[in-house]
């Protein structure tokens, strides 16, 4: 499918069941193959992402079954060692992947090659990078400096990982991205003191920091964190099986059609004990004027009733900066809002899967809708939406997120729309079931 034409939405009561999360799915699989032992993962996401993580641990010669069925994932982890010394593995535009697997690899004993989509070669690394040549690994890139595709010779090839009295300590940047520190903070335990992490930039914490923070000391490992520093304790994960939650990024879809066609939206076991920072955009929903409540099947939000004169409130500055991957979303909801929404402090999505910054901006602007770009920010203005053909820019978010305004008395054409696969594979599938 090249394209994809909206339709009316028919459905006032939405009941949908997401897939797993993307984020915590590969956390998830990093961290049981750093384990000692068999661990299950249940509620697992199957996409291109989870896919290119498997294929890649297989390729480094773990054992691994799956069974897509079920949403379960079984892995043998080997006590922090890698099974194969030598390998290649590819990452497609996975930067879960490409970070995390690049941090464990360089923490190793062996030499690897990793190779990468056109995407996400041109997605910062060089941070990460920049930390494990610091700790003694060697790199060598294939292509352009300081991107994939590399070789690269772990830091304890040859030689003991660290003396077991002291931890290693690095100085790191998370300004671009914040899974340089979450690759790190995961793999640290390959080293035999630990890892010690100075945060360099003025960013230090972040949401999805605080899911690896959780996620590493329910597999059994330790993170401190002093306020700038972080360090991780050398502990051998070990864990038998781990639930994976709905993904909250992939909710939010349907939570934003709720508020900009006033019906209602509940998406199953959803709900706002979750981990994930994603959850704050539904707070930011009640706050422009959506009733919101945590049910016992999960979140439900209904939009404001237009029949009853009810609008949509704007927010005249909402920073978005630890939950960002809901910018494009919030700016599509923001379209029926009573006023001028801005969103700031994101300009790190310029280097995502493509520059989402830009990439509102311009579908905004084919739409007819007034956008305001900044450095790091952008201002939505309310208006009436015309036809257009919606650049994907072969980002998952980019086609979902614009997919909800066309679902109105005006369509939308998203340009290659399978990009969704990405994370969240049915996605249109279940948009046909709902208009």
């Amino acid at each position: 499918m090249d394209r994809y034409d909206t339709k009316p939405l028919k459905c006032k009561d939405i009941r949908v069941t997401v897939p797993g999360s993307k984020s915590i799915t590969n956390r998830a699989l990093l961290l049981a193959s750093l384990s000692q032992g068999k661990c299950l993962l249940k509620g697992t996401l199957f996409s291109d992402d989870s896919r290119y993580f498997l294929s890649s641990l297989k390729e480094l010669g773990f054992e691994i079954s799956e069974d897509e069925e079920k949403k379960q994932v079984t892995v043998v982890g080997n006590g922090g060692n890698i099974p194969k010394a030598t390998g290649s593995i590819y990452v497609g535009s996975a930067g879960t992947a490409a970070r995390f697997l690049t941090a464990m690899l360089g923490l190793s004993s062996g030499q690897y090659t990793i190779n990468a989509s056109e995407q996400m070669k041109k997605r910062p690394m060089k941070p990460l990078f920049d930390v494990l040549t610091e700790l003694g690994s060697e790199i060598k890139f294939l292509e352009e400096e300081n991107s994939l595709p590399i070789e690269i010779k772990g830091c304890f090839y040859g030689k003991e990982s660290g003396d077991a009295k002291y931890p290693l300590k690095v100085k790191l940047d998370i300004s671009k991205s914040t899974q340089f520190l979450s690759a790190l903070l995961m793999a640290g335990c390959m080293c035999k003191g630990g890892l010690d992490i100075e945060i360099t930039s003025e960013k230090k914490e972040g949401s999805y920091i605080d899911i690896t923070k959780n996620m590493v000391k329910e597999f059994g490992g330790n993170v401190l964190f002093d306020g700038m520093s972080y360090y991780v304790e050398p502990k051998i994960y070990n864990l038998s099986q781990y639930q994976i939650e709905p993904d909250v990024s992939a909710a939010c879809y349907f939570y934003g059609m709720a508020a900009i066609y006033g019906c209602k939206a509940i998406v199953y076991n959803v709900h706002f004990n979750s981990t994930q920072g994603d959850i704050r955009f539904v707070e930011t929903l009640e706050k422009m004027g959506c009733v919101v409540n945590d049910t016992i099947d999960g979140i439900v939000v209904e939009g404001p009733d237009k029949d009853k004169g009810q609008c949509l409130k704007a927010i005249a500055n909402l920073d978005m900066n630890n939950f960002s991957d809901q910018a494009l979303t919030l700016a599509n909801v923001a379209i029926w809002a009573d006023g001028p929404t801005t969103i700031s402090n994101i300009g790190h999505i310029r280097g995502q899967e493509c520059d989402r910054l830009s990439a509102i901006a311009t579908n905004l602007s084919a739409m007819g809708i007034k956008a305001k770009e900044g450095e790091d920010s952008i201002t939505i203005y309310p208006g009436s939406i015309s036809h257009a053909d919606i650049n994907t820019y072969e980002d998952h978010r980019v086609a979902m997120a614009f997919a909800m305004a066309g679902l109105g008395e005006t369509s939308l054409t998203i340009c290659n729309p399978l990009c969704c696969r990405k994370t969240f594979e049915n996605y249109f599938d279940i948009l046909d079931t709902l208009c």
